[in-house]
């Protein structure tokens, strides 16, 4: 019988339990430690049985795990990766890699040179519903993709989110784009390939804050089509990945759509995964349209048993940290797009 894959969680945060839940609940994994500063963090290593450690370089040397989850506060995403690249320990790096593209870099290429894998968790590429459409796309069975469209608008609550300790929401840096949009264009990316340029506007007129809570953006993909996305966290609306996917509980379930996909021979909404087909060419001849169906699956839990699959080298990191640059970069490109006016192109 296979040993259970012993992993470290540093960051005992808000995704730092949900990673700590997966790990206690699959007998095919083992927390090895809890690494965070905080005096509950020690509380809660104690009542589990596992060891608490302040220091992430001491907790890595001291209990030796084959893989750590890296749920930090983002601003300490790339030193704590760098400390796991010098311990040789694979790591599980939440998103965003890091707030600028050359530290996120200098991460990548020190685990390269060290043959140590990092997997980014953007867990959205381990929904078997975002797997089913990504399928779909590189199947071919849509023609060349022409467009797409994005949509993710939501409502934040005004009490308890902008306010108190959480006054910084209202400042650049807190809005929409930063926190929010970065999930976004990683789907965009999965679905449609690589970014090429961007082109974007921002508003802050529903709220008046000094940052910006709603942007549209304009995408311009390497293979030639074109995309568009609308953001928001001032609109009380359905057609967000949260409530159309359904696999976030905390969220209420809407049947709608968050994604558009459209190609030469036909199109797909998801995560509805409904296709569109001509019954003949073009559009005097009927519409044809199915669903598919795939089985609803966690894909936190999804992600936590690829990882373990990464940590004992069986398999490459689904999105890995080169990648997970490039969508970190998509998105700083299209904070400086709106600030400009212009189009950005990607280097």
């Amino acid at each position: 019988m296979t040993e259970p894959v012993l992993i470290a969680v540093a960051g005992a945060g808000l995704i730092g339990q949900a990673h700590i839940k997966r790990i206690l609940d699959d007998p095919a994994t083992r927390l090895a430690a809890i690494i965070d500063p905080s005096p509950t963090a020690a509380e809660q290593a104690a009542a589990l049985g596992v060891p608490a450690f302040a220091d992430l370089a001491e907790g890595l040397q001291a209990t030796k795990p084959e893989g750590v989850v890296i749920a930090t506060p983002n601003a300490l995403h790339v030193p704590h990766g760098l400390l796991a690249v010098e311990a040789g320990v694979p790591m599980l790096l939440e998103k965003p890699v890091s707030g600028d593209l050359a530290s996120a870099m200098r991460l990548v290429h020190a685990a390269e040179a060290a043959g140590v894998p990092i997997l980014v968790g953007h867990h959205r590429r381990h929904s078997p519903l975002m797997q089913r459409a990504h399928a779909v796309v590189a199947s071919g069975s849509l023609g060349r993709i022409v467009a797409a469209t994005g949509l993710c608008l939501f409502r934040k609550p005004d009490r308890g989110y902008f306010d108190g300790p959480y006054s910084w929401r209202r400042e650049p840096g807190g809005g929409v784009l930063l926190i929010n949009l970065i999930h976004v264009i990683d789907d965009m990316r999965n679905l449609c390939g690589e970014i090429s340029a961007v082109q974007a506007a921002a508003s802050n007129a529903a709220r008046g804050f000094p940052v910006e809570d709603t942007a549209a953006i304009l995408l311009h993909f390497a293979s030639g089509e074109l995309g568009t996305l609308t953001i928001s966290d001032a609109a009380a609306a359905p057609w967000n990945w949260e409530m159309t996917a359904g696999e976030n509980k905390a969220y209420p379930h809407t049947d709608q759509l968050c994604y558009l996909v459209a190609g030469t021979d036909g199109s797909l909404s998801v995560p509805r995964l409904d296709t569109w087909r001509h019954a003949g060419d073009g559009w005097w001849t009927p519409l044809e349209t199915r669903r598919e169906i795939v089985p609803e699956q966690d894909p936190l839990t999804l992600q936590m048993r690829h990882f373990c699959q990464v940590a004992r080298r069986e398999a490459a990191p689904l999105l890995d940290g080169r990648g997970g640059a490039r969508t970190l970069q998509a998105t700083l490109v299209v904070m400086r797009a709106a600030e400009t006016g212009e189009v950005v192109r990607l280097g």
